[in-house]
């Protein structure tokens, strides 16, 4: 009996051991998704970057975009610590943006869908390069001045996007011009979402 009850006790530490196991790597995969763009799904070429396909709802036409500013990148003015436009991501015409933004950094920043009128944010001021269609994490009274601090999120939706080009770029004074955005595509001719990095 005596061997029997070691046996079971030996099993039970096994899938405990195992259990834990899973949950840190579940937990680090969570973690993993917060700090970088999805790379389950992505293809690349020798002549261009790597096409990372955002998560999205077909049946909503929901894309689901998170964006990050990492304390861990080279500039503090960076989403998923990329800066001035290298980040592009492609929706098709029509769909919902479902948004999220998560600070890392300890400045507080806030994030803004803009309608542009320019090709890069030149202005202190991100409205007088477009027009300003969904704030997150501030108001339209404050976008330029009050952000949430480090640590914190946000999320924000934007219905029905029309064909254009848009930026997600902070709205705090000098933030974007300063390389705090990141380029918005869509087009009828984009059937998934997804994200690139340019290097240029």
């Amino acid at each position: 009996m005596k061997g029997v009850s070691q046996t079971v006790s030996i099993v039970v530490a096994f899938v405990v051991a195992v259990a834990v196991l899973a949950a840190a790597l579940y937990a680090y995969g969570q973690l993993q998704s917060l700090t970088a763009p999805s790379s389950s799904s992505s293809s690349s070429s020798s002549s261009g970057p790597s096409k990372v396909i955002l998560p999205y709802d077909n049946s909503t036409k929901t894309v689901f975009i998170t964006l990050v500013s990492l304390s861990s990148a080279s500039s503090q003015f960076n989403f998923n610590g990329t800066g001035f436009g290298s980040l592009i991501i492609y929706v098709p015409a029509g769909w919902n943006l479902n948004i999220t933004y998560i600070n890392q950094e300890s400045l507080p920043h806030n994030l803004n869908l803009v309608q542009n009128s320019t090709s890069i944010p030149q202005s202190g001021d991100i409205a007088e390069d477009g027009k300003i269609l969904l704030y997150i994490g501030t108001t339209s009274s404050t976008y330029q001045l009050n952000g949430i601090s480090g640590g914190a999120r946000a999320s924000g939706s934007y219905q029905n996007i029309a064909a254009g080009d848009y930026w997600l770029a902070c709205g705090i004074t000098g933030h974007a011009a300063s390389g705090m955005w990141v380029d918005v595509i869509a087009s009828s001719s984009v059937t998934q979402p997804y994200e690139i990095v340019s290097s240029s």
